[in-house]
């Protein structure tokens, strides 16, 4: 028993209260899951155990045996889960009972509607683990011992669930954990033995470590043909197969344990999209069980913590969160990596330069990859899914796997001036499809906004000659695009970037009216040239505007108006960049302009048009109020 005059009170992190206030309220669809949960962490800690007892086998401490038990306590309405895995010091415990030791805590809650069955959903993005036992009980007690500690070194764990809890220090014999629930008025149904049974052969059948529960003497009795059957005595029954699911024949695993593993693993309540079983022989010899959620996790751009792979080696657990295996822009992969080509005693260092490690890691990547591929043209309604959830991570990908970067372009999805909707639907295979006759260029705009992007002037010829042109309007797109330079032999070129060239697109027609206007508004031109001076780094006609006055692009070798605010957003220190001033001379404004005689009057025109064109193509200006002024000014001469 606890020494109850050394119990500590604590009160939970916030982010505790508000997770247990949701597990306790919300509506659950299915309340067993809290079981698989519990039984998952038991196996879990016989996993650490067995590692860390490769260097110290003293930690068995004769007691190798490892396994997981469940237990029911009728007369006091209580379930125990108890495991003899590596269990818990003071310091785990008040870390890992006491907060949730996870980085993008408060945006999780940020993303809670308030609606129940939709924020209990969200709970099973959020991998709860242990807090799932509020679930069903009303008062939680954990006795804990570690491994390598003394009985006396044992501690106690209690919490209704209401916001504190108290630890104690208390007297254990055996390490391990055990975790005693007080099940709530009306979850009688979960002190059945053959539902807590049925429970474990859904969800934990294929844990390698035996789950145990208490099967009852049995007296001597007849048999059907009136023989004798000796009496048995009471024993632990192992209820689960046993068998790790990824070392059986894919032939001989249904699609439902594939899904009921999967949640095990990835803690999810959603079955997962899709999953690629491979057993890989020759050279290296390894199995990898890779499964693609349908739901983007609610840390997924935290890119620090990747948690999606499980490394075994031999079955042996070494780590949860073995980053080696896959690249950061398919963070959201979960499954595991069992090898038999890597030590037993392997450490990160050694993974981090290992050529086994990057084999594996190469030919993980291209199966998701390939599935994913697979997924596109198979079921576009899926796909499409997948996109809306993780489209953002996945346009990392050329940025850091040039490797792979044809099957990542293959991927990709934008909309478009094709289509008249803000999804991002279009494929660059699709695109390339519908291309124009002697159009040699993937041709594409980045803005602030789908608005912005489809409502930008630069677009204007592009309409008028029926060329479709890519927008791009997420943060991540400027970076993608400095990334991508050409695909299936069709380079990128963005519509408001250095001289437009439209090669075949213009006619000898085109070409000779657009040298005419240049020749005629020569003049005109170096006059906003000398008006402008230093604001502009060039002025010229423009060959992109059929409805508006002006516009301004970035020179080729300038950053661009969309990765300078990308970088600003960062705080980083851009410098000035002067953009290329384009005018319209066909524009009834512009002309309006040429005639002004009044120099004063014509600086004040050239300067609004540059201002209106800047707030076109960056969405903001760095004198607002100026601005305003000199158009509330212009007007009042009109």
């Amino acid at each position: 028993m606890a020494d109850h005059q050394h119990a500590e009170k604590h009160g939970f992190q916030t982010e505790v209260k508000q997770l247990l206030h949701l597990m306790i309220h919300s509506l659950y669809s299915n309340k067993d899951i809290f079981l698989r949960e519990l039984i998952s962490n038991a196996s879990d800690a016989a996993d650490k155990l067995r590692f860390k007892a490769l260097e110290n086998n003293a930690l068995f401490d004769n007691d190798a045996e490892l396994r997981v038990r469940i237990s029911i306590n009728k007369d006091a309405r209580s379930i125990t889960i108890s495991d003899n895995g590596i269990g818990m010091s003071r310091d785990d415990v008040m870390s890992h009972l006491g907060t949730i030791a996870k980085s993008g805590t408060k945006e999780f809650f940020s993303q809670l509607s308030g609606d129940q069955s939709k924020d209990s959903q969200m709970i099973g993005q959020f991998g709860v683990g242990f807090y799932s036992a509020f679930i069903v009980a009303d008062q939680v007690t954990v006795r804990t011992r570690a491994a390598g500690l003394g009985k006396d070194e044992a501690v106690e764990w209690q919490s209704a669930g209401d916001g504190e809890f108290t630890i104690a220090p208390i007297s254990k014999e055996g390490r391990g954990t055990e975790i005693t629930l007080h099940l709530r008025e009306g979850e009688d149904e979960f002190l059945d033995n053959w539902k807590l049974r049925e429970i474990v052969t859904t969800y934990s059948d294929h844990l390698s470590i035996p789950v145990q529960m208490w099967k009852d003497e049995q007296p001597e009795r007849d048999g059907p043909d009136g023989e004798k059957i000796p009496a048995q005595p009471g024993e632990w029954e192992t209820v689960n197969a046993g068998k790790a699911l990824w070392l059986r024949e894919k032939a001989d695993i249904s699609k439902e344990e594939y899904q009921e593993f999967y949640k095990s693993v990835a803690h999810d309540f959603d079955d997962p999209l899709l999953w690629s079983h491979n057993k890989v022989e020759g050279k290296h010899e390894y199995t990898s069980l890779l499964f693609i959620p349908k739901r983007a996790p609610w840390d997924l751009w935290n890119r620090e913590n990747q948690k999606g792979i499980k490394l075994y080696v031999q079955r042996v657990f070494i780590m949860d969160d073995a980053e080696q295996f896959m690249p950061t822009y398919l963070r959201f992969v979960r499954g595991l990596i069992d090898s038999n080509d890597l030590p037993l005693n392997v450490s990160r260092e050694i993974l981090q330069d290992n050529k086994v490690t990057r084999a594996m890691r190469s030919a993980s990547t291209k199966k998701v990859l390939q599935s994913l591929v697979k997924l596109a043209k198979d079921d576009v309604e899926a796909y499409n899914s997948f996109w809306d959830n993780f489209g953002n991570v996945l346009k990392e990908g050329p940025a850091e796997d040039q490797a792979n970067i044809e099957r990542i372009c293959e991927l990709l999805r934008f909309t478009s001036s094709h289509e008249d909707s803000a999804e991002q639907r279009v494929s660059l295979d699709a695109y390339i499809e519908r291309m124009k006759e002697g159009q040699e260029a993937i041709y594409y705009i980045v803005a602030d906004s789908y608005e912005a992007a489809k409502n930008n002037p630069a677009l204007e010829i592009f309409r008028k000659k029926g060329v479709e042109v890519l927008l791009l309007s997420d943060r991540i797109d400027e970076w993608l695009m400095s990334h991508l330079t050409e695909y299936k032999e069709k380079k990128f070129q963005s519509v408001t970037r250095g001289d437009l060239d439209l090669g075949d697109l213009d006619d000898e027609q085109d070409k000779a009216e657009h040298e005419k206007l240049e020749k005629d508004f020569e003049g005109t031109v170096q006059r906003f040239e000398k008006t402008l001076g230093d604001k502009v780094k060039k002025v010229r006609v423009t060959h992109r505007l059929t409805d508006s006055p002006a516009c301004i692009v970035t020179d080729d070798n300038d950053m661009s108006t969309q990765m300078a605010k990308l970088m600003e957003a960062a705080g980083q220190k851009v410098p000035e960049t002067k953009y290329i001033f384009e005018l319209n001379p066909e524009h009834p404004l512009v002309q309006r302009v040429a005639d002004e005689q009044d120099e004063e009057r014509f600086g004040e025109w050239a300067e609004l048009l540059l201002e209106q064109a800047t707030l076109a193509e960056r969405g903001s200006l760095k004198d607002p109020s100026t601005f305003v002024r000199r158009l509330n000014k212009l007007m009042l001469a009109l």
